[in-house]
């Protein structure tokens, strides 16, 4: 299977303009914004505490590359989170409509 899910967390003001973006570049199939997480970490060296959004992004493997890349541009953290989660099953035309859905840039 090629599809995926990935976690990004991101301030909630942005969570819509990077979802946005991340659909009409045809980088993933969907994002659900899940508005509100409380997020704890441990960053450079403190206990830090923070209101975000979570998005939820389904797209395919060969797309991480390129929507790392696209994060890297619309995110606003120096470090951004994106963590790639394999499907190991699911609903074959959902499935197949992620896969449908994303168009890799040429190149």
């Amino acid at each position: 299977m090629d599809a995926v899910v990935c976690l990004v967390t991101t301030p909630p003001d942005q969570a819509r303009p990077i979802a946005d973006a991340l659909v009409t570049r045809e980088l993933v199939a969907c994002v659900n914004i899940v508005a509100r997480v409380q997020s704890v970490y441990r960053w450079r060296g403190a206990v830090e505490h923070d209101d975000e959004a979570l998005l939820v992004i389904k797209t395919t493997r060969a797309a991480i590359p390129a929507l790392g890349a696209a994060l890297g541009e619309l995110h606003p953290y120096e470090t951004f989170e994106l963590v790639a989660l394999d499907v190991a099953d699911g609903s074959a035309d959902y499935l197949a409509w992620i896969a449908a859905s994303v168009a890799l840039p040429e190149g």
